[in-house]
C-alpha cells in the first residue's frame, strides 16, 4: 500500500455561450486526455540553453519563453533532457554540472535549473517529464575535458569507447545500480511528473565495427547468446527503474521513446511491414514489446520520423502497428518537426505533420504526440505552431494519467467567495491545503481556457470574461477527478 498523494490538481470549468457558427477545423469537439508534448534537448545546446555563454538570467528568460510559446499553442507537457552525458542540470551527488550550462563541466550555474524549469512549467500549466540518457558518458572523446572526479575517471572499468563516444557498459551489474541511483535521486528530490528515456540503449551500429564488449560477455553471459544477453542487460535496467519509481512515487509515469521500428515483419511475424535498416530489437537491443507486455513502462513514444508513403517506413503503417501492439499502454507518436526545415516535397508545408495528427487520432491506443525538436518548433516552419494552436490544439486538454491505479477521489472543492463585479474567485485554501494542489484550470464552454499552478500566491483567480457560471473540481496526480462545485453570481 502507498500513502495518499500530496498533490492534487484543481480544475475550474467556466461555461459561456459562443457563436454557434464558429467552427474549429479538423478538431474533435471533445478530447478528454491527449499528450501534447515536445522534447527539449540540452545536449550540444540543441534547444536550451541556446549557448553556453548565457548568464543564469538569460537562461531563465529563454526557458520561460519556450514554456510560454508551448502553453499558448495548447501543449500540456515538456520532456526536458536533464542528464545528457553523465552530467546534470541540477546539483547531483553523483555527477558534475553539465558543460552545456556554463561551458565548463562541473561549474555551478548559480541556481538549480531543474527546480526552476519544473516550477516554470507548472506555473504555466505544463507537466514536466525528466528526460535521462542512461548510457552516454562522453559524446566526443576527442574533445573530452573531464577531470579526475568524473565517473569515467573514477570507474574506467565501467566504460566502453565506440567510435567517437564513451558510454557506460550495459553488461556490468554495477552500472545498472548506478543508473537506477541517478534516476531515483531526481525522483525523490524533485516534483516531476514523469521519467523519460530516449532511444540510446546499446549504440547505433557503426558499419564494420563490432561493439567491444566481448570481455564483459565472457564474464556475465550465463550461457546466453550474445544478442539475448545484451537484450537482457537493457531489460534489467528498465525493470529496476520501473520497480524503484513505482515504490517511491507510484503516480510518476515512466516511459521510453524508442526508434520507430521494433522489428521488420520479414524477419519476425510480430514486426511491422517495414524495411528499416536498423531496429530496436536487433540493433539497439531494446525489446520494447516485452516491456509493454510486462508492464515495465507506462507508455512508448516511438520516433516515427518518416512521412506518409515512405517506401521503407510508412508513417501510417507504423502508427497502426504501434496502436495494435500497445498491450494496453498509451502510445504517443514522436513527430519530426526538424524535418520541416528540409527542402523536400514531403516536408514543404505543415500538412505532413497536421495529417499525422489526424491519423493518430483515428487509433484508440494512440494518445497523443511528442515533437522533436524545440529549436525547430520555435522557428514555426511553415506555420506549424500556428496550425496546431489555431486548429488541432485550440481545444485544450490535460495530459493522460497513469493507468491501473485505484485511488479514492479527492474531496469536493469549497469556494470561499465570488465577486461578480471584480470577477474574482477566492478559493478556500489554507497553506496546508495548497500543498495538496497543483493546477487551476479554467474552462470556457467546456473547453480549457487556461491552466495554472495553485501555490501560496494563487488563492484568488481573476476571470477576464463576463461569465454567469463556474464549476470547480480537483484532479489528483493519479488522474482522479472530484465532484464539481458550481459557483453562481
Amino acid at each position: 500500500m502507498f500513502s495518499f498523494p500530496r498533490f492534487l490538481f484543481l480544475i475550474i470549468y467556466i461555461y459561456v455561450y459562443t457563436d454557434s457558427g464558429a467552427q474549429i477545423p479538423e478538431q474533435p469537439t471533445s478530447i478528454e486526455r491527449e499528450m501534447r508534448a515536445a522534447w527539449v534537448a540540452t545536449v550540444e545546446n540543441i534547444d536550451w540553453p541556446s549557448s553556453k555563454k548565457l548568464t543564469a538570467e538569460q537562461q531563465q528568460k529563454e526557458f520561460k519563453n519556450i514554456v510560454s510559446r508551448y502553453a499558448e499553442a495548447g501543449f500540456n507537457a515538456l520532456f526536458v533532457q536533464i542528464r545528457p552525458c553523465a552530467d546534470a542540470f541540477y546539483p547531483s551527488p553523483f555527477e558534475p554540472w553539465s558543460p552545456y550550462l556554463t561551458g565548463a563541466r562541473g561549474k555551478d550555474p548559480g541556481y538549480d535549473p531543474l527546480k526552476f524549469m519544473i516550477d516554470e512549467c507548472h506555473q504555466q500549466g505544463l507537466e514536466f517529464h525528466a528526460w535521462f540518457n542512461p548510457y552516454r558518458a562522453i559524446i566526443n572523446i576527442a574533445n573530452d575535458r573531464s577531470d579526475i572526479s568524473h565517473i569515467t575517471k573514477l570507474k574506467p572499468e565501467w566504460f566502453i569507447t565506440y567510435g567517437s563516444i564513451k558510454l557506460f557498459n550495459p553488461g556490468i551489474p554495477d552500472v545498472w545500480t548506478y543508473i537506477k541511483e541517478i534516476v531515483m535521486d531526481v525522483v525523490k528530490k524533485y516534483d516531476i511528473d514523469g521519467v523519460h528515456l530516449d532511444d540510446y540503449f546499446y549504440p547505433y551500429k557503426i558499419p564494420g565495427k563490432p561493439f567491444p564488449d566481448s570481455k564483459t560477455y565472457r564474464i556475465y553471459n550465463n550461457g546466453m547468446k550474445v544478442d539475448d544477453w545484451r537484450r537482457q542487460n537493457v531489460d534489467t535496467v528498465i525493470h529496476l527503474l520501473h520497480d524503484a519509481i513505482n515504490k517511491e512515487k507510484p503516480y510518476i509515469r515512466f516511459g521510453v521513446s524508442p526508434f520507430g521500428v521494433w522489428r521488420n515483419k520479414y524477419i519476425d511475424a510480430e514486426g511491422s511491414a517495414t524495411r528499416a535498416g536498423c531496429t530496436n530489437y536487433d540493433d539497439l537491443y531494446a525489446d520494447i514489446l516485452k516491456w509493454l507486455k510486462k508492464d515495465w513502462i507506462d507508455y512508448a513514444a516511438p520516433q516515427l520520423y518518416w512521412e506518409t508513403g515512405n517506401r521503407l517506413c510508412d508513417y501510417n503503417t507504423l502508427t497502426k502497428w504501434w496502436n495494435d501492439n500497445s498491450y494496453g499502454k498509451d502510445i504517443y507518436i514522436g513527430h519530426a518537426a526538424y524535418r520541416m526545415m528540409e527542402k523536400t516535397p514531403s516536408w514543404s508545408s505543415s500538412n505532413q505533420i497536421c495529417t499525422q495528427v489526424q491519423v493518430l487520432r483515428n487509433h484508440g491506443n494512440v494518445k497523443g504526440s511528442v515533437y522533436y525538436n524545440t529549436n525547430s518548433m520555435m522557428k514555426n516552419p511553415h506555420h506549424i505552431m500556428d496550425s496546431l494552436r489555431l486548429n488541432y490544439y485550440s481545444i485544450r486538454c490535460l495530459a493522460p494519467f497513469k493507468k491501473g491505479l485505484v485511488i479514492a477521489k479527492p474531496a469536493k472543492p469549497v469556494i470561499k467567495r465570488y465577486d461578480k463585479f471584480s470577477k474574482i474567485i477566492q478559493l478556500d485554501l489554507n497553506d496546508s491545503a495548497i500543498n495538496n494542489l497543483r493546477f487551476v484550470v479554467l474552462y470556457i464552454n467546456n473547453s480549457i481556457y487556461k491552466i495554472m499552478e495553485v501555490n501560496i500566491y494563487v488563492k484568488t483567480i481573476l476571470v477576464e470574461n463576463n461569465l454567469a457560471q463556474y464549476k470547480l473540481s480537483y484532479i489528483d496526480k493519479f488522474g482522479n477527478e472530484s465532484e464539481g462545485t458550481v459557483v453562481k453570481e
